[in-house]
């Protein structure tokens, strides 16, 4: 089954809520072919948080200025290495989402694969995204998110985040990443909530969002 865009049947408030059965389920590889079809999207100068080692540079148009930002000094050397193979300029920032080295109105796009999931505050992060943003520049976020209320699923997460958030890269298993992001201003254009098949504890929800700063 193919992922489908949240439509605006099921609201709770400004943010789009979907039960598990409504969610389509789909394969790893089927969510890694809209990963980059969802980072291919953006031009101009672009602002990648937490960008890694670089596993995005095959998905961005080729077209950009991609500017990085690595909080891991340990990973900035592979980075700027894959930044060159790829014919990028700008030598990465060794800098957290929290506080981005960059003036105001300063970035056309913003896009953050599995980051919004880890960074230590979150809506600070997100300000701080839409600060360096142009007026109406666009953000694209793919990401693990919590699981809808009273499932097993949700039980999980919130079990296991204290964990997951100490010991493996701050990573937090329960966060409503989408109701952040309108909460920040974020309109998004193309939101699609699905499921992705994962043992031994069942599938993991995810988000996309493709959106802009209203």
């Amino acid at each position: 089954m193919t992922a489908q865009r949240v439509t605006r049947a099921g609201w709770r408030g400004s943010v789009p809520w979907v039960t598990t059965s409504t969610t389509p389920l789909i394969e790893e590889a089927e969510l890694d072919d809209l990963e980059r079809e969802f980072v291919g999207r953006v031009r101009g100068r672009v602002l990648e948080i937490g960008a890694g080692d670089g596993e995005n540079f095959g998905a961005f148009d080729p077209g950009v200025e991609w500017v990085g930002l690595e909080p891991d000094g340990k990973r900035l050397s592979e980075l700027a290495t894959r930044a060159r193979e790829w014919r990028h300029t700008a030598a990465p920032l060794e800098a957290r989402a929290e506080s981005i080295p960059l003036p105001d109105a300063s970035v056309d796009a913003v896009v953050g694969t599995y980051v919004l999931c880890s960074v230590s505050d979150q809506a600070t992060a997100l300000a701080e995204i839409r600060r360096v943003l142009v007026p109406g520049g666009r953000v694209v976020f793919v990401d693990h998110v919590v699981a809808p209320p009273r499932t097993l699923k949700r039980v999980i997460q919130r079990v296991a985040t204290p964990f997951t958030a100490r010991f493996h890269h701050g990573c937090h298993w329960d966060r409503d990443t989408e109701r952040a992001l309108v909460e920040a201003g974020f309109t998004g254009g193309d939101v699609r909530r699905l499921r992705v098949r994962s043992m031994p504890f069942g599938p993991v929800p995810m988000l996309l969002f493709d959106g802009t700063a209203s």
